[in-house]
């Protein structure tokens, strides 16, 4: 009887078990409770191995590497170029012009009104698609961050949405044009604002993440004003709230993590008043040689992680504009600084956001570097591997260095976690293999 006892309950508690999973998986269900299932694991995660710990140390390869090593076919796609991979160029590229801003000094305060605001909660690092909508909206469109997201993540989990991706979702899905330029400041959220464009940042911010640990991640807001006297910018957050207050001083410093990084929304009649808005900045390769020299005087001039930034900025801009032995000397440098910072501070999640290190060691034929900075970031990640970047870049550098097999693996798993990513699609095609 004990036996036959003893059964029914072990029975039972199965059934309880399977009954409680099948529920768990219920749509309604699965979508409150997977992220705190998700925290709960990445919280142990994180304590068998602190990411902050583990550090990235460039090594030289040219040495070792034959020295007629050729470099891989790469130029079919438009992703597979510096300056598409990141900022993206403009599907149709701003008319060539001389741009002048009107120097008539701005008042001294102004804000927009007509944002929706949306947050990103509930979801996977969806701070993209929803503040993206947040942009969209102003200029009456419909949609909401799950009308975004599919689209711009086809993975859930992707841990990032690049400034590229969000602007050729605007070119693609809206009757809308986007910009996206580099090395802004205050002035540039300021003017734009004033003639009545909200301006979307990329910036850097410390947030509670999913492990319960306050660590710097990337983060992007939309500006719809600002005040001179309280010295603050009012911000739509997708994280924090609506009108949400910035001071100019934080502004600043946060958004140097992003190279100063902004984007800007616009009907298509407006384009010329854009590229007025945008001044010398409207040509590409001067702003990116005006955000380089920008970098270059902060390097000396800041200390620590704005340090580091600083050097990391450099080493993109030089990256965007193909000197990729003086880009890959500026990254060395930077990741120098980063082995020499207090560990709480140390930015860990950079290239989850930020690829250019890949380029300027990669085109400066140092594949070992590639390879290791790669695994680097792939091995800090305190959940799903999933950064199709990374995946990508260490199989371009297994393909230089003759491991073909390697490199098939490598550009079939960044599928995985990006379907239809057109730079593994085209290795693959070049590797003689099938997706």
């Amino acid at each position: 009887m004990r036996k036959r006892s003893k059964l029914n309950w072990v029975l039972g508690a199965l059934i309880v078990i399977l009954l409680g999973v099948l529920v768990y998986y219920l749509p309604p269900v699965h979508d409150r409770l997977a992220w705190r299932v998700e925290e709960l694991i990445l919280s142990i995660r994180y304590q068998i191995n602190p990411p902050e710990e583990v550090v990235f140390t460039p090594q030289e390869q040219a040495e070792a590497l034959p020295t007629d090593t050729p470099l891989p076919t790469s130029t079919a796609t438009a992703t597979d170029t510096p300056a598409a991979t990141e900022a993206g160029p403009s599907a149709t590229p701003l008319p060539s012009a001389t741009p002048t801003i009107t120097p008539t000094p701005l008042p001294g305060q102004a804000r927009l009104q007509g944002v929706r605001y949306d947050d990103q909660h509930g979801r996977f690092n969806y701070c993209a698609p929803a503040n993206l909508s947040m942009a969209l909206s102003y200029w009456g469109w419909q949609g909401d961050k799950d009308t975004v997201g599919p689209v711009v993540k086809p993975d859930p989990k992707d841990k990032n949405v690049m400034p590229y991706e969000m602007a050729e979702y605007v070119r693609e899905n809206t009757d809308l044009g986007a910009v996206v330029r580099v090395g802004g400041d205050l002035d540039t959220i300021r003017r734009f604002i004033n003639s009545g464009y909200p301006v979307l940042v990329e910036k850097g911010t410390y947030l509670r993440d999913l492990t319960g640990v306050v660590s710097w991640m990337g983060h992007y807001q939309v500006v719809t004003g600002y005040d001179d006297e309280k010295q603050e910018f009012i911000t739509q957050d997708s994280y924090v709230g609506a009108d949400h207050i910035v001071p100019y001083d934080e502004m600043e410093r946060n958004w140097r993590a992003f190279n100063n990084t902004y984007m800007i929304i616009h009907p298509l009649e407006d384009e010329a008043e854009v590229i007025s808005l945008l001044g010398e900045d409207a040509d590409e390769t001067s702003n990116y040689q005006r955000a380089a020299q920008r970098a270059s005087d902060e390097i000396f001039a800041l200390q620590f992680s704005d340090q580091f930034f600083a050097w990391f900025n450099r080493g993109t801009n030089l990256m965007y504009l193909q000197d990729y032995a003086g880009a890959a000397d500026a990254y060395d440098n930077a990741f120098a600084v980063y082995a020499g910072l207090d560990e709480a501070n140390r930015p860990w999640r950079m290239l989850w956001y930020q690829t250019g290190p890949y380029f300027a060691y990669f085109y400066s034929q140092r594949y070992w570097d590639v390879l290791n900075l790669a695994e680097t970031t792939l091995n800090q990640m305190q959940s799903d591997r999933n950064l199709e970047e990374s995946y990508y870049w260490r199989g371009m550098a297994k393909a230089a260095l003759g491991d073909s097999a390697g490199a098939i693996e490598d550009m079939r798993t960044s599928l995985k976690y990006h379907p239809g990513f057109e730079p593994a699609l085209y290795q693959l095609d070049v590797l003689g293999a099938s997706p």
